[in-house]
């Protein structure tokens, strides 16, 4: 049996798989929503990771047709850039920086000049350079800075490493030239992982700490969203994920060469020689949320809003709503963009406002794809994964906005599912990442652009462009006035 583990923003989940990949039992738990004093700051403290773990597999356990002492490998991902602090003794100094954490503005800039190229301050090093010049007692007494996967990689086995997908991506996460650059501690860095590397052992604190076996290899999932590319087996040109939650993530598989263009992040691919090129947008799922809790009433779940918001016609009755509630990254990179809705007028009300919220994620994901096919890369079509891709109402919506098929996986946990690839190439039953994708992965429904909208969403989708356009610098006054 080979167990994985995904720890995310909102919720973490766990599965145990036959070793001919057939799933046995699944267990899934919601986490406590990140929190800050300002909306740039978004902390969450890791012992929530840690028993989410000893519950997930707690739950598992339980199962009648799991056995734990059979498990032959576990594969570990999870959430990021989000970044913490442990001690000497293995103790968090500080509660983890999540990767909606936009506080280190000062530093991303900095960052930028030292380095000769833009870092978000979403990413870990100007994190971390935040933390050295506002906490400096907190960066003296730390002994590793860490990401979330990594610190229940080192609870389980006491190997403290940094997840490594390919070796293009120290440029997004750290190499020793940076840490030169900014002057920053090299001893406080862990030595790189490569994905599908066994870290180590589950050591005895370990399997005392999570109730497993000692001696069972741990595995590097690494990232959550590396995970969900082998998981929807997005793994040749032209395929592209749709990750979908808290966030969304769109990647795309791209072989040939492309104009890069600087809103874009352009990084190796996990399948040799292909190159990954991505764009995140910051809060699609959060702004349901944000619905749901705003507007309360008859709406207790995402489900009852997308209920809601499939009363409304196509295109919401000419309403608009940016989701730009905690700034916004691809295409735009402006953390003090706000949210909007554009065009209100009496005769709209909450099934159209929810309809327009639902409608943005679309036009935010058709916006980033518009960016990727500039550049000469083409999408033929979108695989989603996430809690999300079981709504029919939001996968139409996807496909009529963006005019691409949806495609849904058969099993929705595409993390797990692509943690499991990782695992099965480990233990060698695999010569490749892609060769495991390709025969573990298969999909179900597919969702069709419907033509009738069209030229309907067309229209919207320049209006959307435009707004943003017409109010950057008012979101700018507004952040500025609210000192966040």
């Amino acid at each position: 049996m080979i167990l994985t583990i995904d720890i995310g923003t909102t919720s973490a989940k766990a599965a145990i798989f036959t070793s001919s990949g057939t799933m046995v039992a699944i267990s899934r738990l919601e986490l406590p929503t990140p929190t800050g004093r300002t909306s740039l700051e978004q902390e969450i403290p890791p012992r929530t990771w840690t028993q989410a773990t000893k519950r997930l597999i707690q739950n598992l356990g339980r199962e009648p047709n799991v056995e734990l002492s059979k498990i032959r490998a576990l594969a570990v991902s999870g959430q990021g850039p989000t970044i913490l602090s442990v001690d000497r003794q293995g103790e968090v100094l500080h509660d983890a920086l999540t990767w909606l954490d936009r506080r280190a503005q000062v530093q991303s800039e900095k960052v930028g000049r030292l380095l000769g190229y833009p870092l978000d301050a979403a990413f870990n090093l100007p994190k971390i350079l935040w933390i050295k010049e506002n906490l400096p007692e907190i960066y003296e007494r730390t002994k590793w800075f860490v990401s979330c996967p990594e610190y229940i990689v080192a609870q389980l086995t006491g190997t403290y490493v940094s997840f490594l997908p390919a070796q293009g991506y120290t440029r997004i996460i750290w190499d020793d030239a940076a840490l030169e650059k900014l002057s920053l501690d090299k001893s406080k860095f862990p030595v790189f992982a490569g994905l599908g590397e066994v870290v180590g052992e589950i050591d005895p604190r370990g399997a005392k700490l999570f109730g497993l076996p000692h001696g069972i290899p741990v595995v590097s999932g690494g990232p959550d969203f590396i995970a969900s590319l082998i998981g929807t087996a997005t793994t040749a040109a032209g395929r592209a994920c749709d990750r979908s939650g808290t966030s969304e993530g769109i990647n795309l598989c791209w072989g040939g060469q492309v104009a890069q263009d600087p809103r874009l992040l352009y990084m190796p691919h996990v399948v040799p020689p292909y190159q990954n090129i991505s764009g995140v947008i910051s809060t699609t799922g959060r702004a349901v949320t944000w619905f749901v809790d705003a507007f309360g009433g008859e709406m207790e779940s995402h489900e009852d809003f997308f209920k809601l918001s499939s009363w409304a016609k196509p295109g919401a009755d000419s309403l608009l709503f940016l989701p730009y509630l905690s700034g916004e990254r691809a295409p735009i990179w402006d953390p003090k963009a706000r949210g909007a809705f554009i065009g209100l007028t009496l005769r709209h009300g909450k099934k159209e406002m929810a309809r327009a919220v639902a409608e943005s994620t679309a036009f935010a994901m058709r916006d980033v794809i518009e960016v990727m096919e500039t550049t000469g890369a083409k999408v033929s079509d979108l695989r989603v994964t996430g809690k999300p891709a079981a709504n029919a109402i939001l996968n139409q919506i996807k496909a009529n906005i963006t005019g691409k098929p949806i495609l849904v996986p058969e099993f929705l946990e595409a993390e797990l599912s692509g943690d499991l690839c990782l695992a099965m190439v480990a233990l060698g039953e695999y010569g490749s990442i892609a060769q495991a994708a390709e025969s573990h992965v298969t999909f179900g429904k597919t969702y069709e652009p419907e033509p009738g909208s069209k030229s309907l969403y067309d229209d919207l989708f320049g209006l959307y462009r435009k707004s943003y356009s017409a109010l950057g610098k008012i979101f700018e006054s507004l952040g500025n006035l609210a000192g966040s």
